[in-house]
């Protein structure tokens, strides 16, 4: 596990001492071209159930597997962004997947990455490390499990939680996972749960951020608009199918444990004030819409 202190410096700058050689062993690691979720080599399934699956697709030419060397040969990268002190994005650029935005959860207690891109290299994990490595993987469901393997041993096999719920989707075992169910504390002052909607064990992550404010990472849980003064609750995104309305108010009402003022979901969209307010009058715009009390206007 990485030691430096948290929350110091810059992690490109940290990596850019000069060119990294590639790791032989993780250039073999194999995910779904589609998808960006990696998979066992030796048990690889005829078409990524992550794809077969009504919230993804499959391409009209058929499952495509590749592999991070691949991926790096192409010239692959990721470009860490800083979205406010304490949190970091992890956009991958000429990539494969579905294009999420991992975050890296910057605390005093060590680091959590909520969310994990679908790839990895050498200059990617000293950018990590310079922000002080990871105590810890969680994703907020499968679509965003990335190769949470190969990062986790890239850290001295850092656990990987795992929602209980969603326990049978990953393809490949973690070197460290852990299984879990409710609530969680990952690290001191973060708490994890699981509201459900996308996903039966859909996760979001909820801490404290520097000037005081409350934030959520709410995954695909609640999925901000671009207007970025609503949200939406959804199945499926690329498949436009929504989720109920009651289901929607339940979301709603479960995040109200938390305290929070700003929400990033697992892209680049960002509710950046009063965010409990707008989750809540979304979700009943969502149910109105979605239980028929707004057909007059079709």
């Amino acid at each position: 596990m990485d030691t430096q202190t948290p929350g110091t410096g810059s992690p490109t700058s940290r990596a850019a001492a000069g060119p990294v050689p590639p790791d032989p062993g993780r250039d073999a690691a194999v995910l779904c071209a589609t998808c960006g979720v990696e998979h066992d080599p030796a048990a690889l399934p005829a078409v990524c159930a992550v794809c077969a699956d009504d919230r993804q697709w499959v391409p009209a030419d058929g499952q495509r597997w590749t592999t991070l060397g691949e991926l790096r040969a192409g010239g692959a990268a990721i470009r860490p962004a800083e979205l406010e002190p304490g949190l970091w994005a992890l956009p991958v650029r000429g990539g494969v997947g579905i294009g999420q935005h991992a975050k890296v959860l910057v605390t005093p207690a060590g680091n959590l990455m909520v969310d994990v891109p679908a790839y990895v290299d050498e200059a990617a994990v000293a950018a990590v490390a310079g922000l002080g490595g990871l105590a810890g993987i969680i994703a907020s469901h499968p679509h965003m499990y990335g190769v949470q393997s190969e990062w986790s041993a890239a850290f001295g096999n850092a656990p990987v939680y795992v929602s209980e719920p969603d326990a049978g989707w990953p393809a490949r075992r973690p070197p460290n996972p852990v299984r879990w169910s409710g609530t969680l504390e990952p690290l001191p002052g973060v708490t994890a749960s699981q509201p459900g909607g996308h996903f039966p064990g859909s996760v979001v992550v909820h801490f404290t951020a520097r000037d005081g404010r409350g934030v959520l990472l709410a995954g695909d849980t609640v999925g901000v608009a671009r207007d970025r003064a609503w949200t939406t609750f959804m199945r499926s995104f690329p498949n436009y199918l929504p989720l109920s309305g009651r289901v929607a108010l339940r979301i709603a009402e479960h995040l109200d444990r938390y305290d929070y003022d700003r929400l990033y979901d697992n892209f680049t969209g960002c509710i950046a004030t009063d965010a409990r307010a707008v989750v809540h009058r979304s979700a009943r715009r969502h149910a109105d819409w979605a239980e028929g009390r707004c057909d007059h206007l079709t």
